[in-house]
């Protein structure tokens, strides 16, 4: 998996990014229906098409990469390595344009009617990586 910080050197102590620079100085996400259990999918394009990722960030295009499959807010963080609230604001940018879709995170399974625990895990997970 790439990591938006792949490449740094280790032994600097302190990011040499700081979320304000990351989010361009927004402080607060545009969109207030993104909860740590917000399903994120990145969307398909037509035939297969590579992505334009012109004018993307780093990180919004770990987070493409990472969405690929559906994945919980608190994971994508934690795949980041980003406080949560500047992980919202980046999915917000990306949803904006249209490159990812979000949805409500608890589906139920169609056969028993039961809700689909994988999705909770998985949240579960990505909040033990933070």
């Amino acid at each position: 998996m790439t990591h938006w910080t792949d490449g740094l050197d280790d032994e600097v102590e302190e990011p040499l990014v700081r979320p304000y620079t990351i989010t361009r100085g927004r402080t607060v996400p545009d969109r207030d229906d993104l909860t740590l259990i917000t399903v994120v999918t990145t969307v398909p394009r037509p035939g297969d098409e590579a992505p334009d990722l012109r004018g993307l960030q780093p990180e919004h295009r770990v987070v493409l990469e990472l969405c690929r499959e559906p994945k919980a807010v608190a994971e994508i963080a934690a795949g980041l390595d980003l406080p949560v609230s500047v992980t919202k604001i980046l999915l917000g940018d990306l949803i904006g344009s249209g490159r990812v879709t979000a949805r409500p995170p608890l589906a139920l399974d169609s056969e028993s009617g039961s809700i689909d625990m994988t999705i909770l895990e998985a949240v579960r997970n990505g909040l033990r990586k933070l």
